[in-house]
């Protein structure tokens, strides 16, 4: 099963539209594909595959992307942005396959397994391109056990920076005013931090493009993109994604707050907001509501930021001290790195901490 997550409904309303050619194995043979949703592709095979067994299949696909978007495929001005849209391997190993709705949120739904990538990109002389992995000689970006891939194409201003083994690259698109200095040092000083309190940093690079058209941050493996503009909490918020998405997965459509709402954990701490987190108000609507699907925001939209992001991080905090939550969440990333984690993984490492997280947790609508 893939998905095609540029047809979910935010981006196929502004006009965005994948679609995928004859499916073939190695030998030629065009595969019998059901489409029971735009977004999802059955593909059958002539068998079952047994443990240790393997299949290639060819996926052609074509991707029409309009202008002027605020996700994560778009067209704005002389910039491109390619998240997400690679048809994805929907399969959680050890479960089976991911088949959750796509969402209506400005947000993911997304299940993959890491892999390796290599991907050819072509563009007009002049552009650059920023995104997952390095770059080679021969113009294909590798990146190796990530779960997905992203690009950002456009005439950036570039800047780059060293920190303890990893490569950083940050690209302000050139029609837009941001001082590349900021980014930098938040970008750099949460990768100092990060690695001591979650864990070391797997890959050699972490490439980052501020961009025009959007508002925020969108996170993918060893890549971020921007909107202008963007806050302190958002440039430190997605860096900590790649800990929690990039490195330890989760099915955003079944657990968005496993990545969201640990994100915001790392981020309140670096960003020195803990105290004002602790005291925010959570809306009723949402209270006690945080371990809830996708299919429970799309109804509950106006409070997603505080149901998903902020009440799981506060809920995070108030366990314990920073240092001993962080030590559980050292654990929960030595365990579960290059997975697809379950909430019942996080709540195992929290134990190791805190005996009673899952009884202190439960009041959130966090639970096992």
């Amino acid at each position: 099963m893939f998905r095609l997550w540029p047809n979910a409904p935010v981006l196929a309303a502004a006009g965005v539209h994948e679609d995928v050619g004859p499916v073939t194995r190695s030998d030629g043979a065009v595969l019998a594909v059901d489409r029971p949703d735009d977004t999802t592709v059955h593909v059958s095979l002539p068998a079952s595959l047994k443990p240790g067994e393997s299949i290639s299949v060819t996926v052609p696909y074509t991707l029409t992307i309009p202008g002027g978007n605020t996700d994560r495929v778009a067209h704005e001005g002389d910039t491109m942005r390619l998240g997400s849209f690679l048809p994805l391997l929907a399969w959680e190993p050890g479960v089976g396959w991911a088949t959750e709705p796509a969402t209506s949120v400005h947000g993911e739904a997304a299940t993959s397994p890491v892999a390796d990538y290599d991907v050819a990109i072509s563009v007009p002389a002049g552009y650059d391109v920023l995104g997952t992995g390095a770059r080679g000689a021969d113009g294909h970006w590798r990146a190796t056990a990530v779960r997905d891939v992203a690009y950002s194409i456009g005439h950036f201003t570039l800047v780059e920076e060293d920190v303890d083994g990893v490569h950083i690259t940050l690209g302000v698109d050139q029609s837009i005013n941001d001082d590349p200095a900021r980014y930098m040092r938040l970008i750099t000083d949460s990768f100092r931090n990060y690695p001591a309190r979650l864990g070391a940093y797997p890959w050699p690079t972490y490439t980052a493009a501020v961009l025009p058209g959007f508002r925020g941050g969108i996170e993918f493996p060893t890549h971020v993109m921007h909107g202008s503009g963007s806050t302190t909490r958002s440039i430190v918020h997605e860096v900590a994604h790649q800990w929690f998405y990039a490195l330890v997965g989760n099915d955003q459509g079944r657990d968005p707050w496993l990545d969201e709402g640990l994100a915001s954990y790392v981020e309140f701490v670096q960003e020195g907001s803990l105290d004002a987190r602790l005291t925010e108000r959570i809306p009723a609507d949402v209270a006690g509501r945080a371990g809830a699907p996708m299919t429970f925001w799309e109804q509950h939209e106006a409070n997603y930021y505080p149901g998903v992001y902020v009440q799981p991080g506060a809920a995070m905090a108030r366990l314990g001290s920073v240092d001993q939550v962080d030590c559980a969440l050292r654990q929960y990333v030595a365990r579960n790195a290059f997975r697809i984690a379950r909430p019942a993984d996080l709540f195992a490492a929290l134990a190791t901490v805190f005996p009673d997280a899952a009884d202190r947790l439960a009041p959130y609508g966090l639970h096992p």
